[in-house]
């Protein structure tokens, strides 16, 4: 009997750097023309160490692109409205050309009402309700930055969604519900899975493509898959993703790894929107 071959890996690492070269001399040509770099101010509220992890990550990631990241690090103890007025304050500076919210905020902090605080044009991360909307409707905006770099890692790999049945684990604002926008926006017939979902492993055997976001580790199994099926693991719980890559990558045609998946893609489309929000910032001035 002829061995069963395994699902080809989405290389998001690969991809990500091709997509950071490219970004890297826009970067460089605005910096010529503008005289300053593309900027992006990243918020860290307290002192989380993943979130301050993180952070540093995604500073040396936009110093090798040529993106200035100004860090501005606010106390644990700030309240939703010194959050909300620091955050107002970056979008209001002309020098600051993006804003990251390093989330999650500490729980006291009303982090929708501080994601809001970022203007939309300066909204890089693609999480204000403006920003979804654009998703949603399919217009000029920025994207969530996971769901974006997953669209463009199934392009890469010439998966189109179009006619495709997609099943999404999660309802996140900036994770599991724009990526089921984006999947629709391509004429897939999208399928949101939940805490509540009664028969999540006979809906998941229907997908061709599934975006497994909950957070919850391997909590896909390979026998649940559809044979062939294209797998994103979008879950990130210390190396471990929500899919069971050993068995998943026995049933599906491509999966990607966890890490080296989706996280590169991401912070990738961080970079790529700053420097896009910075040459749209000229075109005004």
């Amino acid at each position: 009997m002829a061995e069963k071959s395994a699902a080809r890996i989405m290389d998001g690492s690969v991809h990500a750097q091709d997509l950071l070269a490219g970004y890297a001399r826009r970067a460089a040509a605005f910096t010529a023309k503008a005289n300053r770099s593309p900027c992006l101010a990243a918020v860290l509220v307290g002192e989380d160490p993943s979130s301050l992890t993180y952070v540093k990550m995604k500073q040396r990631r936009c110093a090798q692109a040529g993106v200035e990241v100004r860090f501005v690090g606010l106390p644990g103890t700030s309240t939703t409205a010194q959050v909300v007025g620091a955050v107002r304050v970056l979008s209001e500076d002309p020098a600051i050309d993006g804003i990251l919210l390093q989330h999650p905020t500490p729980t006291h902090v009303d982090e929708r009402a501080a994601f809001e605080a970022i203007g939309p044009e300066k909204d890089v991360d693609g999480v204000t309700m403006h920003s979804f909307a654009s998703m949603a409707f399919n217009l000029p905006g920025f994207a969530s930055c996971t769901p974006a770099g997953i669209m463009h890692l199934l392009d890469a790999y010439s998966v189109d969604p179009s006619g495709k049945h997609a099943v999404v684990i999660g309802r996140s604002p900036i994770l599991g519900k724009p990526i089921g926008m984006l999947l629709l926006a391509r004429d897939a017939t999208v399928t949101y899975c939940h805490s509540h979902t009664r028969g999540l492993s006979e809906i998941v055997r229907t997908a061709d493509i599934l975006v497994a976001a909950v957070g919850k580790p391997r909590i896909v199994r390979g026998h649940w898959l559809k044979p062939g099926a294209v797998v994103v693991d979008a879950g990130y719980s210390g190396h471990v993703g929500d899919v069971d890559q050993e068995e998943a990558s026995a049933v599906a045609s491509l999966i990607t790894p966890v890490p080296g998946g989706v996280g590169p893609m991401t912070i990738a489309m961080l970079i790529g929107q700053t420097v896009t929000a910075a040459e749209q910032s000229r075109a005004l001035t």
